[in-house]
């Protein structure tokens, strides 16, 4: 007779903490770098403990949506963290980095992108590794992009000298008192200066990279792209800064 069920069954109902983490240590999580195909863009999505999930996932889909698109240079699209392990967002998903940058090799970063994250305004500036590791991927990338308060993190790490920007609306005023130095917008929803762009975040996330990759890739395509992810796009609706 298979005893099996009835000792699972014993296990649950006596002890359902124990069962749980037995079950939890048994799972086996397989970490697989991801398929980076060639001649296209490599772009990394910054994450941390509680990045919130808009400013995560409306880039995410705009960048790897350019994968259906014909005749452009694609995009990769990949999550770096300090860690390999699930990360948990401010709404509650769990996400697995694709690549740890304390410990792997990492591909050149054509894109950086910087979502926001719960402790963007405080514990997070703290993260000597994590500002080194921004600072030294905007020597070489070819755009820095921030959503609402990702921009803290960029001018924590200096690479926001003498750049114009802005931020999430709410913080406008925590902004400019924490960062005096900076020229800061508010009233628009990203701004372009150089490699930098900087959105208010939210669901403006979306039309900063849309943006982006009309810049990349011309009207036409931008448009396809919001087609695909149902959204009006015309950027001169659109209130933004272009610095020139």
């Amino acid at each position: 007779m298979n005893y099996l069920p009835f000792i699972l069954l014993l296990l649950v109902g006596c002890t359902p903490k124990t069962a749980k983490v037995l079950t939890e240590n048994a799972l086996q999580i397989e970490y697989r770098q991801p398929d980076l195909k060639p001649n296209r863009f490599n772009v990394a999505f910054l994450v941390m403990e509680g990045v919130y999930n808009t400013e995560l996932t409306a880039p995410y889909d705009i960048f790897q949506h350019t994968i259906f698109r014909k005749g452009v240079k694609q995009m990769n699209t990949f999550i770096v963290a300090n860690t390999r392990n699930p990360i948990t967002t401010f709404e509650g998903i769990r996400i697995l980095p694709d690549y740890n940058y304390l410990k792997d090799d990492l591909p050149h970063i054509d894109i950086l992108v910087v979502p926001s994250a719960e402790g963007h305004l405080d514990k997070d500036l703290e993260d000597v590794k994590m500002l080194e590791f921004v600072r030294n991927t905007a020597k070489t990338a070819q755009f820095i992009t921030s959503h609402c308060d990702g921009s803290f993190v960029l001018a924590k790490a200096g690479v926001l000298d003498g750049v114009e920007s802005t931020t999430f609306p709410g913080d406008i005023a925590a902004y400019r008192k924490m960062f005096p130095k900076l020229t800061v917008h508010q009233d628009v929803l990203f701004v372009h200066d150089g490699k930098f762009i900087t959105s208010a975040g939210g669901a403006t996330s979306f039309e900063a990279s849309l943006y982006l990759c009309e810049l990349l890739y011309g009207k036409v395509i931008a448009e396809r792209l919001a087609k695909g992810m149902v959204i009006d796009w015309n950027l001169e609706e659109v209130p933004h800064k272009v610095i020139d």
